[in-house]
Order: C-alpha cells, then sequence, then structure tokens
C-alpha cells in the first residue's frame, strides 16, 4: 500500500532576526522533507494583523492576514509550530494570531483550522527550561480552547544560541534524533486525514 504525503505547514512564533526558533523550524521542515512528506515554511511577519480588540473586529471584520493563515491551516493536514517563550508563555505574536484565527467560524463543509488536522510542537530557548513553559501554555490552548489534536511528542532544545552547527542542524546527537522522532510521528498521525 502506498503512504499518501501528508502536506505539513511549519512556522515559528517568533519574526525576530535570527531567530533561533525560527532555525528549529527550519529544520523540521529538512526532517520533514527527507521523510516524503510535504512541508510548507511560513513567516507569521507576512500575515499582518493588528492586536485583537474584539470592537475592532465588529467594525472591520476578521483581518485579512488571519483569513490568509487560515487558508494556509486548512489546506495542510499537520501544523508544527516552534514557539519562543516569553514570561514563561506563549508569545504575543503567536497568540494574536491564533486569537485571530480563532474568529474566523467555519461554515458548514468548511474545514476548520483547529480539527481534521494534527498539530506537533518545539521550542528552542538561550535559557536551561528551552521553553518547555510555552508549550505548556500552547498546549492547553490548542488541545482545551480549541479542540485541536496535539501530539505527545514535542521537541525543547535549550541553551539555543550554541545548540545549532554551522550547517544549520542541531549539534546534539539526542536532540537531532528527537526533531526525527517528533517529524516521524507527525508525518504518522497527519496522513490520517489525507484523503
Amino acid at each position: 500500500m502506498i503512504r499518501p504525503r501528508p502536506r505539513i505547514l511549519v512556522f515559528a512564533g517568533s519574526i525576530r532576526t535570527g531567530s533561533h526558533n525560527a532555525r528549529l523550524a527550519a529544520q523540521m521542515v529538512q526532517a520533514l522533507a527527507l521523510k516524503d512528506a510535504e512541508p510548507t515554511l511560513l513567516s507569521l511577519g507576512d500575515y499582518a494583523m493588528p492586536l485583537y480588540d474584539a470592537d475592532l473586529e465588529a467594525a472591520s471584520g476578521v483581518p485579512d492576514g488571519a483569513r490568509r493563515l487560515a487558508a494556509q491551516m486548512t489546506g495542510h493536514t499537520g501544523i508544527f509550530i516552534a514557539s519562543p517563550e516569553y514570561n514563561a508563555s506563549v508569545p504575543p505574536l503567536l497568540k494574536n494570531a491564533i486569537d485571530w484565527v480563532s474568529r474566523i467560524r467555519a461554515g458548514a463543509g468548511e474545514p476548520s483550522p483547529w480539527r481534521g488536522r494534527v498539530y506537533a510542537l518545539g521550542s528552542a530557548s538561550p535559557g536551561a527550561f528551552a521553553g518547555i513553559r510555552s508549550l505548556m501554555h500552547l498546549r492547553q490552548v490548542l488541545e482545551l480552547g480549541l479542540g485541536a489534536t496535539v501530539i505527545p511528542e514535542q521537541i525543547s532544545v535549550p541553551s539555543a544560541a550554541t545548540a545549532f552547527a554551522g550547517d544549520g542542524g542541531l549539534a546534539d546527537e539526542r536532540l537531532a534524533a528527537r526533531l526525527e522522532t517528533v517529524a516521524s510521528r507527525l508525518i504518522d498521525e497527519a496522513a490520517r486525514y489525507v484523503a
């Protein structure tokens, strides 16, 4: 039996120049491509959205950036998010994007960005906690708040300033193996949603 090639969306919750999480997202794209998935890498910087405001939504509706991001999400059966940690939680750029996309109500027969696909999470942080607190909160938002399916496997990269080798890969063999594990599980689960 031929295994379906799932389309997997990958993005970081940071658009900072030199972002460790953007580097982690790029590594996930490579791992997915080598495992015969179809990854798409995007930057949240290309999906402009104002700070969420219910009055603004009532006056102007959901911004185009949020609608375009939702379309990208629903066009894939797997999504990997590499999230930095801000004040022991989810960074504002990522949370704002999630909040705006959550305001789009899928109509009859229209796909939901949260259901009918599977998520995987990762983080890279200069500190020893490796962004794990951000991932705990992000998992709660996605699973409890939005009803998304998030696989239990995740990757957290500590000491991110020195964690990446010159070729961009993870220098630590255990972390590199962990990335491969997350990629494989994400592909396996995302393939279940391929029509």
